[in-house]
């Protein structure tokens, strides 16, 4: 992913703009890529020091565009697999060796390849082997192993969304209005920015067509947090497969963070896999189906509305077998309080819809805050979702009754 410093952006009043794409850039961008993603090749097996020499040496050749060939630089360099370090190892193995030559040195002296070869052959390895493994823990030693980047021309279609992913690392606030033909597309975007744990407004859009995501940044007044701003510039690929999108966002650019507006919009790009369940609720799932509750699970329910309101977005669904009777089911999990109060606002909207709610003991909420409420619930748990407890609140919304 880009960073926001590699981003080639211009200000026109408030507002900030990316360089607008054309043929010759795209062009150049596919050159870059291609000569870079060549480089590559021919230095499989080398160190990444060796890698990165050869990769600073071809962006030089670009000279007159140092931005962009950075920016290039940094997408092909994502795509680049290296050995995995041990430092473990090499520390023992250093230990070993040093300490073989503190013994030679005291006995009168010592030879470097002598001690190589002892040391290899008390391992079963080789003296080269040695040498390589000896300071394989540092970064730059590490072996180039595999490519596994985009070709040049995906790199370059891609580069606009890349771009914009690296200025909303900088947002306050975005506001996202989408549009899709099928449900399967709004359900893969609430399901991302769940499980990317950013805490979306949902709503319909003003036009009724479509729906409007508002989404806090990672530089508004309550979420100054870096990790904060690379989940939600991770949405964005999910946002921009809708068949039409558009994102407006308060971003603070500079050094001196001035407030600047940021659009950009687009038609549906290729969808992506559905993102998975998150470990806990994954976890629970295969524990509820397992077990004889009467209940089954629908992984896929439909989308809640509460005109005027907003939306809710259920994780699962549960039928009882006996009789039909359907509750939904929301994790809240470890999110923060301001979502839990955000579902308890919409329940007191009206939301006619029966709904448990699951949020972990550590954010710090009741849960007697719905008792008053006929169709929802919340469920607090310590450290893993119960799959008794949870029964126990699907059999209470279903019947009217209060948990034993």
């Amino acid at each position: 992913m880009l960073t926001a410093d590699l981003v080639t952006v211009r200000r026109r009043g408030d507002e900030l703009r990316l360089v607008a794409a054309d043929e010759a850039r795209d062009a150049r961008i596919r050159a870059l890529a291609a000569a870079m993603l060549d480089e590559a090749r021919a230095h499989l097996g080398h160190t990444r020091e060796d890698v990165e020499q050869a990769l600073r040496e071809l962006a030089d050749a670009f000279a007159d565009d140092r931005r962009l060939a950075a920016a290039v630089g940094k997408l092909v360099r994502d795509g680049l697999q290296y050995q995995e370090m041990d430092a473990a190892a090499s520390t023992e193995l250093r230990r070993d060796l040093f300490r073989r030559a503190t013994a030679a040195r005291r006995a009168g002296g010592f030879d470097r390849a002598k001690l190589l070869a002892e040391t290899a052959a008390a391992r079963g390895s080789d003296p080269a082997a040695v040498d390589q493994a000896l300071f394989a823990d540092r970064p730059g030693a590490q072996r180039l192993l595999g490519i596994d980047a985009p070709s040049p021309a995906r790199l370059a279609a891609g580069f606009s969304l890349a771009e914009a992913q690296a200025v909303l690392l900088r947002a306050a606030k975005v506001v996202a209005d989408v549009r899709a033909a099928d449900a399967g597309t709004y359900r893969r975007l609430f399901r991302s920015l769940k499980f990317l744990r950013l805490l979306p407004v949902i709503t319909r859009a003003p036009d009724g067509h479509g729906v409007r995501v508002e989404i806090d940044g990672p530089l508004s007044l309550f979420q100054a947090s870096a990790k904060y701003g690379l989940q939600l510039a991770l949405a964005l690929p999910t946002i921009a497969a809708c068949d039409a999108w558009a994102i407006d966002a308060d971003v603070r650019w500079g050094v001196d963070r001035r407030p600047l507006r940021f659009r950009l919009e687009g038609r549906g790009a290729a969808a992506g896999a559905d993102p998975p369940l998150p470990d806990e609720l994954a976890a629970f799932v295969a524990a509820f189906e397992k077990a004889e509750t009467g209940w089954r699970i629908d992984r896929e329910p439909a989308v809640l509305d509460l005109p005027g309101a907003g939306l809710c977005v259920p994780d699962l669904a549960f039928t009882r077998e006996a009789d039909g009777a359907r509750v939904h089911f929301e994790l809240l999990g470890f999110w923060s309080r301001e979502a839990v109060f955000r579902r308890i606002d919409l329940v007191r909207a009206g939301l006619p819809d029966k709904i448990l709610f699951a949020a972990s003991k550590a954010l710090r909420v009741s849960e007697a805050l719905l008792d008053e409420s006929p169709t929802a619930a919340l469920y607090i748990f310590a450290r893993a979702i119960s799959v008794r407890a949870v029964a126990d609140h699907l059999r209470a919304l279903a019947d009217g009754t209060g948990v034993a």
